[in-house]
């Protein structure tokens, strides 16, 4: 990793100058030993390190047996959502070590907006940034909901200053504002609920414009 820059893959995010990992909207419990697993095995992606090179890394001058790295990656992968039958992330190389695997975006930083603009999901809170911000089921979406039901970019939220207006990207299940399903740009209002696919959000703003009210363009 170069700048400790954050990275996204799947929906999970890995942010080293906060040392957090995101599922979603939600914080992955992770103890400081599997974070550093993970860690190394992204620094070294896509080549493999061996069980010796990761003892040395995860416990430094201490004798552990490799039951002991079996058992962490172990939980690591159920902590990133992972079947070790046929893990997406976290490679197994027989007789060797571990690699990492699957596509890594890394995440361009973005100034969260000057006025508050934010989606609650599941309870938490996802700031919106000046500009576009598209929600995907995958990377490199900027927001992204893992979800059978969201398209790969499925809807873009634009926001400026104040004002903040949502737009389907061509989804199949459609992007809903509501009880109504949007066909053209539609301005956001404090509170208004949106469904992206199957998957429920609340858009938290300014009171940029009246509640229900809708402005379409051609």
């Amino acid at each position: 990793m170069k700048n400790g820059a954050t990275l996204r893959f799947g929906d999970v995010t890995f942010d080293p100058g906060r040392r957090l990992v995101m599922r979603g909207p939600r914080p992955v419990s992770l103890t400081p030993r599997a974070y550093r697993l993970l860690e190394i095995l992204l620094s070294a992606r896509p080549n493999a390190l061996s069980k010796a090179e990761i003892l040395e890394a995860v416990w430094p001058g201490t004798y552990v047996t490799e039951g002991s790295l079996s058992a962490l990656v172990k939980d690591l992968r159920k902590a990133l959502g992972e079947d070790a039958r046929s893990p997406s992330y976290i490679r197994t190389v027989f007789g060797y070590g571990y690699a990492f695997e699957g596509t890594v975006h890394e995440v361009a930083p973005a100034e969260p907006s000057a006025a508050r603009h934010a989606l609650v999901w599941s309870g938490t809170e996802i700031r919106l940034a000046e500009g576009p911000n598209v929600i995907g089921r995958e990377p490199p979406a900027g927001i992204v909901i893992s979800h059978p039901s969201v398209s790969r970019e499925h809807a873009r939220i634009d926001v400026e200053g104040e004002n903040a207006e949502v737009e389907d990207l061509g989804s199949k299940n459609g992007t809903w504002r509501a009880e109504t399903r949007l066909s053209g740009r539609s301005r956001l209002a404090d509170g208004d609920e949106l469904r992206i696919g199957a998957v429920r959000l609340t858009y938290r703003g300014p009171a940029a414009c009246r509640p229900g009210e809708t402005a379409t363009y051609g």
